[in-house]
Formats: C-alpha cells, structure tokens, sequence
C-alpha cells in the first residue's frame, strides 16, 4: 500500500493530467488492488476527467454537490467540523465510482471528488486547528485525510489499496492536510525558472531547506510544527519534468538547459537531508521524463479515457476534429508505465 501526493507550489505544470494518467494505469496493472483517488483541488479538473470529460462530467458533478451529504472532499471536511477529533465510522457517503458512469475507467479506482467549497473551509479548518482544547487539535485536523483513508482501507475487499492525492498548488490549510496524508510526494515540473521557484517553495515549506538569506523564514516552517505535534510528513519520491521537448530521441540541448537548475536544487536539497527523500542516493535518480504529449492530453482528458485504452483516429473536441497519432499514444503510455512501476 502506497500513498503519493502529486504537488508543487506553481500550478500549470500538468499535474492533473498526470494525476488522472498515473491512478488509472496502476488501477488497470494492479486490478488485485483497489485505487483510491483523492481530489484535493478547488477547480476539480482531475474530478472532471474521471467523470468523463465534457458537459456530462459537470452535470454529474453538480448531482453529486447537490446530495446530502455532498458527495465531495467538501462534504467529508463539512462533516468534519462538525465533530473534528472523532473519526467517521463510515466514508462511503463521500465516495464514488467513476466506472459506473464512464465505462473507460478501471472498476477497482474510487473517487473522492474535488470542490470549489475547499477554499471556503480552509478558514473554518484552520480555526479548529487553533483551538486551545484538545491539546493536539491541530495534529488531529491535520489527520483528517489519514483518518479518510485508513476507514476505506478497513472496508476495502480488496487484496490492498493505493492512494493518489491530487494537490493544489497553493499552501493552503487543505493543501497541508493531503500532504499530511501521504507518504510520498511525486513533483511535476516544467523546465522552465517559474518551476525552479515552485521546487524551491516545495522544499522550504515541508522541509525548511533553503537558501541562507530565507532560512530564517524556513525555519517557522511547516515542518517545525508537524516535528513539534508529532505529524509524519512525507518523503519526496520522484520528480517528473512535464512536457518535455525532445530532439532525435533525446531531450533537447535548450530543455536540458533550462532543466539543470532544478536538477542542481535537488541535489543541493539531497545533500542537506538525505532523511526527506525516498530511498535515493543521487539525485539522478528522483528523475523522470514525461513526452510533449500535444493532442494526446487534449483528447484524453476531455473523453476521461486512460491512455493505455485511448484510440488513434479523429476525435471530436469542444466542435473541433483533433487527430491523434498511435506513436504518439504509445509514448506517453510508455513513460507514465515506467513511473507506475517506480512506486
């Protein structure tokens, strides 16, 4: 059993997507285990594409917000608040199967759907946090999610099971607390300098690992508080560059360019604790590629199709014919089944 949070603090790097790809391949190579997808983002685009992309994931989705309780990450934290320090016998209110509206999707994957309410709770969380009783009141929110997954995995008739939480980039009460539920962190990047900040924030914020001039402000991090109440964080574990431009089979010499900046961070961070990373001894190895997919994620994501499962040919997007190349297909399934068979 595993659980992995993909996270970093800049948004646009491809994260849902990969998300998305990532729990439905190991869904379908794992089909003795049961996949637990936990979508902690406001915009719920994950949520939208195991719903199946398009105008009938929306619908499906406004249904599911209109249930009592909201069938959503929203409605499991509304319930929370209500009695925060005594964990819910049962979680199966929030939950939902994506395969049984879109046939596409693995049966053995199980939804907990994102929510625009999140950013509305974080506030009301982040006051129970605070609370002067119980004691550890803030250790106890920020286990919330552990709370969640340990209750499916108790009912769950399946051999195992493996999360996948879907972050947000911000570091927002809810953000903290999906953190505080995994085990591993898988970062996505792009190589670009917006990205390299975005690492940066990651490290010094779970961590308290930065540059001399901001390590003072590191040091009021979040980790101080989560090593002071007692809160396991978790390790990262790998460091997936996104979209990566490729030139006669390798990446090209401008990405690899722009890419060694992020590379010589890590490897930095890997120096001063060797504590925070999953069982890697050089930097080299906390890194994956993933293609420029093109039309593939375009396609993928508005049909909820898994890779491994998507069809070449013309598909129909937003009015518009898109085609998609079988190689293309291939290539990514490629590179996201060799980071399915990493964790």
């Amino acid at each position: 059993m595993g659980r992995y949070a993909l996270w970093n603090n800049k948004g646009g790097v491809g994260k849902s997507f990969l998300t998305f790809s990532l729990a439905c391949e190991y869904a379908i190579t794992h089909p003795d285990e049961e996949v637990l997808v936990l979508d902690l983002c406001p915009q719920a685009n994950t949520t939208e594409m195991f719903l199946g992309g398009k105008d009938g994931a929306i619908a499906q989705l406004q249904t599911m917000y209109g249930e009592k309780p909201r069938r959503s990450i929203g409605g499991y934290f509304e319930s929370r608040l209500t009695s925060p320090f005594i964990p819910m016998p049962s979680v199966q209110d929030f939950l939902y199967k994506p395969s049984s509206t879109n046939r596409n999707i693995p049966e053995n994957l199980v939804l907990v759907a994102g929510d625009n309410l999140l950013e509305l709770l974080a506030e009301a969380m982040r006051g129970v946090s605070q609370l002067a009783l119980p004691n550890d009141a803030w250790a106890k929110v920020m286990r919330w999610l552990n709370d969640l997954i340990r209750t499916f995995t108790e009912a769950s008739q399946y051999s195992d099971v493996t999360t996948f939480i879907d972050c947000n980039p911000s570091f927002s009460m809810y953000t903290q607390v999906a953190l505080c539920a995994a085990e591993y962190v898988v970062v996505p990047f792009t190589a670009d300098d917006s990205s390299r900040r975005g690492i940066e924030n990651v490290l010094a914020l779970l961590y308290g690992i930065a540059s001399s001039d901001l390590q003072g402000y590191a040091r009021l991090s979040f980790s101080s508080r989560a090593s002071q109440d007692g809160v396991d964080l978790p390790r990262l574990h790998t460091f997936v560059s996104n979209r990566v431009t490729m030139y006669k089979g390798k990446p090209s010499s401008a990405f690899q360019a722009k890419s060694a900046p992020i590379k010589l961070l890590v490897d930095n961070a890997l120096s001063q604790g060797k504590k925070y990373f999953a069982n890697y001894k050089i930097s080299t190895d906390l890194f994956v590629e993933m293609p420029d997919y093109h039309s593939v994620a375009v396609v993928a994501s508005s049909e909820g199709c898994p890779l491994s499962r998507l069809k070449s040919g013309h598909h129909g997007v937003d009015g518009d014919i898109v085609q998609v190349n079988q190689n293309a297909i291939e290539k990514y399934t490629k590179a996201v089944a060799k980071l399915v068979q990493r964790l």
